[in-house]
């Protein structure tokens, strides 16, 4: 039995691979010690003479001993945690490639030849959205904002395109020239359209960002891995930005499990 761990800065995601099969959990992410591994692996019932090999990435996971209960524990650098995950779950072999991985925050990499670059990342994600919410609609829960903003309308936060010019370029009427800006002169908001606006904003510039990058990197698709394109707002917000661009977004089903099956993919492959 294998098992891999990914120490994210809100969750911590599981994966078990036993038989050729994967089992996924996340927990709250908590410190990172061996107090913590005990307590994932007690809550999920795991039968730890049945562990042979243990994997762990994200946090500040490197501090952590080498072994747990006679148990190698193999450190994997998130970079390749994430470009791994890529691999595994989009089954992308060895050509070139983009990945984001937009969790807590947002991280982009480039996968050629073998080898796994950061291109870069931003600290617009997941946490901005809680964080935010919590301050404008008093609510930091993730399900709730994702009901909200999709009850709302986000054109009486944002000016688009269409409602102070007549054309720019290839840019079509519904695209956003300005996040929030009615807001400068409304008090009187309703928590809907607050939320639809925001995760829009939230998904904007996730997408320029991997938009930008993967125009650098000569590709025209971006993978995605993380919780946060799984909110179906944000999700939008990033394909309209991709869009612009004519670049192509992958949304798989398990995403929000890549970093940790990077890392599981680590330690099958020894």
């Amino acid at each position: 039995m294998l098992i891999a761990f990914d120490f994210g800065i809100t969750n911590t995601d599981v994966v078990i691979n036993q038989a050729g099969k994967n089992k996924f959990f996340t927990f709250p992410t908590d410190l990172i010690n061996e107090k913590f591994i005990t307590y994932i692996l007690d809550s999920i019932k795991v039968d730890q003479s049945q562990i042979t090999n243990i994997a762990v990435t994200g946090g500040k996971s490197s501090d952590l001993k080498d072994s747990y209960r006679n148990i190698p524990v193999t450190k994997i650098n998130e970079i390749d945690a994430i470009g791994h995950g890529a691999i595994a779950l989009y089954d992308i072999n060895n050509r070139p490639f983009v990945v984001v991985s937009a969790g807590t925050g947002t991280a982009c990499i480039y996968h050629k030849d073998g080898n796994f670059s950061h291109l870069g990342g931003i600290s617009v994600g997941g946490g901005t959205l809680q964080g935010l919410a919590n301050h404008l609609i008093n609510t930091k829960n993730s399900t709730d904002i994702e009901r909200l903003a999709k009850e709302g309308d986000r054109k009486k936060l944002d000016f688009l395109i269409g409602d102070v010019v007549n054309e720019i370029g290839d840019l079509h009427p519904e695209i956003t020239a300005s996040n929030f800006v009615k807001g400068k002169d409304n008090k009187s908001l309703s928590p809907n359209d607050v939320a639809a606006s925001l995760s829009n904003m939230i998904g904007e510039v996730i997408g320029t960002i991997s938009y930008l990058n993967a125009m650098i990197c000569n590709e025209n698709e971006v993978y995605f891995l993380g919780r946060v394109s799984l909110n179906d707002v944000i999700k939008s917000g990033i394909q309209d930005r991709l869009n612009l661009a004519r670049v192509k977004g992958l949304f798989k089903e398990n995403r929000e499990y890549g970093n940790v099956l990077g890392a599981l993919y680590c330690i099958q492959a020894k």
